[in-house]
């Protein structure tokens, strides 16, 4: 079990993107604090099997679809009486030389990273303004900043999200609800398929040498989601090895 750092006993946290990796991670860490957690990910196995191995509650759905992410909202507050935080992590990738892209490939990208995080926040605020606030953390990406040959529709989604929790976090402050980002660098799937040699030189550009295990993302989504980061919002917090410097 994780550290527990923060404590929110009583509270209630969405994840979204959460069968595997920093989006499971997350989840982990927020159970271990005491919350009720819902994971959600369109993969019914595997969010089957993140719940029953994290004493979480799983939920089907897919970000990209308004229906059912409003389904998925309803049914947490219709069943823990409340939400707290919601995590927006969901991502998928189709990378390719941008002449190459379809629209389908580009597409699909907005809908889950750009459309999941708005479809979810646009879901939850409602239930945050009635209880008199909430937290918001949204997960962006170095490539978002700084651009990555081969995921141009990536790199926009993911700086749409940046612009999005500036906008939101304006929006939202005056009923007690902050919104921030993270930008992380993980070693995850996505991490674990590329070649040795490449994984080489991306370890290399890492000032402390090596990628974050989601474990260490997901303490810095709990600190931003804490009654001590109640005075943070709109910033983008580079969690990154000091890869952004």
């Amino acid at each position: 079990m994780a550290n527990v750092t923060f404590d929110f006993t009583g509270r209630t946290v969405v994840v979204t993107g959460a069968a595997r990796g920093v989006g499971r991670a997350v989840g982990e860490r927020f159970r271990a604090a005491g919350a009720t957690v819902y994971l959600i990910d369109s993969d019914a196995g595997e969010i089957e099997k993140a719940a029953a191995e994290t004493g979480a509650a799983g939920l089907v759905a897919d970000v990209s679809d308004t229906g059912q992410v409003n389904e998925a909202v309803e049914r947490v507050v219709a069943e823990s009486g409340r939400v707290d935080v919601l995590v927006n992590n969901a991502g998928i990738l189709r990378d390719g030389m941008l002449w190459k892209l379809s629209d389908e490939d580009y597409e699909a990208v907005m809908a889950v990273h750009s459309g999941g995080t708005f479809r979810f926040t646009r879901a939850a605020v409602p239930h945050f303004r009635r209880q008199g606030g909430g937290r918001i953390v949204n997960v962006t990406s170095y490539t978002g900043l700084r651009g990555n040959p081969g995921q141009s529709n990536y790199a926009m989604a993911k700086a749409g999200i940046i612009g999005f929790t500036k906008t939101a976090a304006k929006e939202l402050a005056r009923f007690g609800i902050t919104v921030n980002a993270i930008s992380p660098n993980a070693r995850t799937r996505m991490i674990d398929s590329v070649p040795a040699e490449a994984l080489d030189r991306l370890t290399a550009a890492i000032p402390l040498g090596r990628f974050a295990d989601p474990a260490e993302i997901a303490g810095a989504v709990a600190f931003l989601a804490s009654d001590e980061a109640g005075y943070i919002t709109g910033v983008v917090l580079p969690v990154d090895g000091g890869l952004a410097l």
